[in-house]
Parts: structure tokens; C-alpha cells; sequence
């Protein structure tokens, strides 16, 4: 098993170890601190690791495997999300407002008051997004309210999804449907899920082993 790296805070050069190795989280961190500059953040898509923690901890830096994707020419539509897009009761958009789907996403939940979408956090993605990187769906009902969204990294080949949220039923499925409908379009086969959940396995979310992840859709090897 290889130790976790220790990066300073502030340094955007010390590379990340192999996301291919084994390392002594068996969840996937590989890495901890660092910062959320451009550079690294990009460094880290590309590398098959991406960040999650809260608000009082150190940046921490993941690779789990096995690794939750979804090809977006698959996605399922059951019977009452086909009733949902076929009422047409809401309109979509594609990066219209990202700073504030990704504040929604930051907001309490009913279960919970926490967030790992912090405040530096909501910086660096609305920065990856006047970039380029980054990308939002919106989902708005007939009244012009934002009701659901959800962003992420496009690399190459691979939509990263980071959050989501609604505050209507069906709304964040819609907004996955538009996504799908969207990467379609541009020839991107895979959206990365990273972890699995039952929300994202209702539309198709299938886990696969992480090796695979890195190979066949980043085109990384092992060194």
C-alpha cells in the first residue's frame, strides 16, 4: 500500500501519485491539500482524482474504485419521467447561469445542513467556468424560477459530473436528460459519476473498474 501524499498549501507543481496504485484509504483518497488553482484542479480531472471535503478539513483528493459512470446514449427514462418531459412544464438552458446552479447545489439539504461545496469551492468552479471547463445545465419552470441543475468539468472524452440539485420532482432528472441530449451531440461517450448512488443508478449509472475509468476514457497508463 502507498502512503497518502501531503501537498503544501499553495503548491500547484508537486504532481499526484497514480491514481493506478493502491493506497492506504481503501475509499480512494490519495492525496491531501494542495490548493483549488486552475492548474491543479485540471491536473487532477485529467489524472482520474477529483476533490471532496468540507468545510474545516484540509483539501482532500480522491480516486475510488470501483468508479460510477454513465454513458450518456444509455440513459433510462422510466414511464413517469417520460410523462415528465412529455408535459413539457419547464424550459432548459446550458450555461445561462452557472454561479447560480452551483450555489443551489451548495445549499442545505432537508437532510443535512452541511456542504463540501464550500465557498473557495463555488470560486474555483465559476473560475474552471469562465474558462471553458466547466459547464451548468439549468432547468426553469414556466414562471422563469431556477427549480433544478446540476455542473461539471468537460475533458476530452469525458463529461465530470460534480452536483446537482431540485426543487421540483423529476427536475434534476431533466436536467440529466439535457446533459445526455447535449454530450450526445458533441460525440462525448462518458459522463464520470464518481461515486455510486440510487439517484444516478435510476438513469443508467453503472460502476466499472476504476483501471478501465483511466485507460479506456482518459487514456492514462500505468507506469
Amino acid at each position: 500500500m502507498n502512503e497518502i501524499l501531503w501537498l503544501e498549501k499553495g503548491d500547484t507543481h508537486t504532481p499526484f501519485p497514480s491514481a493506478f496504485d493502491d493506497y492506504q484509504d481503501p475509499n480512494g483518497l490519495l492525496a491531501i491539500g494542495g490548493d483549488l488553482s486552475l492548474e491543479r484542479l485540471l491536473l487532477a480531472y485529467r489524472s482520474g482524482i477529483f476533490p471532496w471535503f468540507e468545510q474545516d478539513q484540509p483539501i482532500l483528493w480522491w480516486s475510488p474504485d470501483p468508479r460510477a459512470i454513465l454513458y450518456p446514449e444509455q440513459i433510462k427514462i422510466s414511464r413517469s419521467l417520460g410523462k415528465t418531459l412529455r408535459r413539457k412544464q419547464f424550459t432548459t438552458s446550458i450555461n445561462q447561469n452557472f454561479a447560480e446552479v452551483i450555489r443551489a447545489c451548495a445549499a442545505p439539504r432537508s437532510y443535512s445542513s452541511d456542504t463540501w461545496i464550500t465557498n473557495d469551492m463555488q470560486k474555483a468552479y465559476i473560475q474552471l467556468h469562465e474558462q471553458g471547463h466547466a459547464h451548468s445545465i439549468e432547468v426553469w419552470d414556466l414562471e422563469g424560477e431556477l427549480v433544478a441543475g446540476l455542473y461539471g468539468l468537460l475533458l476530452d472524452k469525458v463529461f465530470c459530473g460534480e452536483s446537482m440539485f431540485h426543487l421540483k420532482t423529476d427536475m434534476s432528472k431533466v436536467a440529466m436528460v439535457t446533459l445526455c441530449e447535449w454530450l450526445t451531440d458533441k460525440g462525448i461517450k462518458l459522463i464520470d459519476c464518481q461515486i455510486p448512488n440510487d439517484h444516478l443508478n435510476s438513469l443508467g449509472a453503472v460502476a466499472i473498474p476504476k483501471q478501465e475509468f483511466l485507460q479506456q476514457y482518459l487514456g492514462l497508463s500505468a507506469a
